[in-house]
C-alpha cells in the first residue's frame, strides 16, 4: 500500500492516507489517482517503513520541501504534569 500525506499552505501535515499500489506505482500517478476522486490538496506520499522522506508522515507533522523530509511535531511539555 501507498501512503500519502496532505498538506496545508504550511507544509503541515492534515492527514494521511492509504492509496493501493495498483493505483500508486509512483508518486505522480498516486496524487492522479487521489485528484480523481475528486479530493483536493497538495499531497505528498510518505513511507510506513521510513524509506523515503525521513519518517512515515504524522498529522501535525511539518514537511520540508528543500530537504524533501517530514519532520516530526514536538508537542510542548508541561513541567507540573510531570514534576
Amino acid at each position: 500500500m501507498a501512503h500519502f500525506a496532505k498538506l496545508n499552505d504550511e507544509n503541515i501535515v492534515e492527514q494521511v492516507i492509504v492509496v493501493s499500489n495498483d493505483d500508486a506505482p509512483n508518486e505522480k500517478a498516486g496524487k492522479e489517482f487521489i485528484a480523481s476522486l475528486g479530493i483536493d490538496g497538495n499531497w505528498v506520499q510518505t513511507s510506513y517503513n521510513n524509506s523515503i522522506r525521513g519518517k512515515f508522515a504524522g498529522v501535525g507533522d511539518s514537511y520540508d520541501s528543500k530537504k524533501d523530509v517530514f519532520i516530526a511535531k514536538v508537542w510542548p511539555v508541561n513541567e507540573e504534569e510531570i514534576a
